[in-house]
């Protein structure tokens, strides 16, 4: 897939890094409508001008995170790995591909979504939930689980994105950590066998909702809030909130540095600064309505929290061990869904 670059040709042509430069890397798998004024406020701040990569909406983490394996610990162009989820930033450091780092103000930030030895760092949150078309569904019927999405009441009217890439293949991998192998593929096949409509994307499950082409779908919290912000006709719904159930999945955007990274003095001033409670903020009031994880924002959000709804309770590094079965289960299933 062709990637969207704001490196100079030289760099591409090349394969060269100046070293010396006032500059930073960062490959950012957040959308860069939100990610690059962040980037921009940096520069005017520090005057270390961040290079961006970005790459297309359905594979963006995945390109992004190959990239910088294909790069290796020997060669890397990249110096701060920004990702819009938790799953590929553990796989790089699993291979040996993070730099240790504690950022300034990493101590007011939760245990559960920060390395415990300081290779990435968890902030921004979403959260995984069901968007429901309001005039289709009434209140009183209106699915309340992950598992709606197989249930026979529901054939051929919900959908979700396909779970290769992004935050649908996070969840995946996270529900085949939490569930086990077995209880995880059975579900994933019977949303297969409910001829589940599979999108390109959260956002164009998020759409197709609000159109009345599906009755329900599983996205995130920033495209199901742009629909609901638009005056759509939908509802959002936190999943498996009831006693004992699963609880709602939240990511968290990651930050980190990456092992030899050929600015990394400029690197650790850009983790510095965003991971801050004004970045959170920012991210907070924003389209995407980020959920800041700092223990120092205190602010009205526009959507629930882990400390406001029931939070699913995963182990990430279990989920990135899992990653590979979940993955080919997903391809088995989903790969040749439109």
């Amino acid at each position: 897939m062709k990637s969207i670059w704001y490196l100079p040709l030289f760099v591409l042509l090349s394969g060269c890094i100046d070293r010396q430069t006032n500059e930073v890397i960062v490959y950012a798998a957040l959308d860069a409508d939100f990610s690059q004024p962040i980037l921009d406020d940096f520069e005017k701040a520090t005057g270390v001008k961040p290079l961006a990569k970005f790459d297309v909406e359905s594979t963006k983490t995945i390109s992004l995170t190959r990239a910088i394996m294909a790069e290796g610990s020997d060669r890397p162009r990249c110096d701060v790995f920004w990702n819009n989820e938790i799953i590929n930033t553990l796989r790089l450091e699993r291979r040996g591909l993070l730099e240790i780092y504690r950022p300034k103000l990493a101590d007011t930030y939760p245990a559960a979504y920060s390395s415990p030895k300081d290779f990435w760092h968890g902030f921004a949150a979403r959260a995984r939930v069901l968007i429901v078309n309001t005039k289709m569904v009434p209140e009183e019927d209106r699915p309340r689980s992950i598992y709606d999405l197989a249930d026979e009441k529901w054939r051929g009217r919900c959908g979700l994105a396909k779970p290769l890439f992004g935050t649908t293949a996070t969840h995946v991998a996270c529900l085949f950590a939490s569930l086990g192998d077995e209880e995880a593929e059975r579900l994933l096949r019977a949303m297969q066998a409910n001829e589940v409509l599979i999108c390109s994307g959260n956002k164009q499950v998020a759409t197709a909702v609000s159109a009345g082409d599906l009755a329900f779908g599983l996205t995130d919290t920033d495209d199901a809030l742009i629909e609901v912000e638009g005056a759509r006709p939908v509802a959002i719904i936190y999943p498996d909130q009831q006693e004992g159930g699963l609880g709602t999945l939240f990511i968290p955007n990651t930050l980190a540095l990456i092992k030899g990274a050929p600015h990394e003095d400029q690197a650790r001033r850009l983790l510095d600064y965003l991971l801050t409670p004004s970045v959170e903020i920012k991210l907070a009031k924003g389209p995407s309505a980020q959920i800041p994880l700092s223990t120092q924002v205190d602010m009205p959000l526009r959507v629930e929290t882990p400390q406001t709804v029931r939070a699913m309770d995963v182990d990430f590094y279990k989920a990135a061990d899992k990653w590979e079965r979940a993955a080919q289960v997903a391809r088995d299933l989903f790969a040749r869904a439109d």
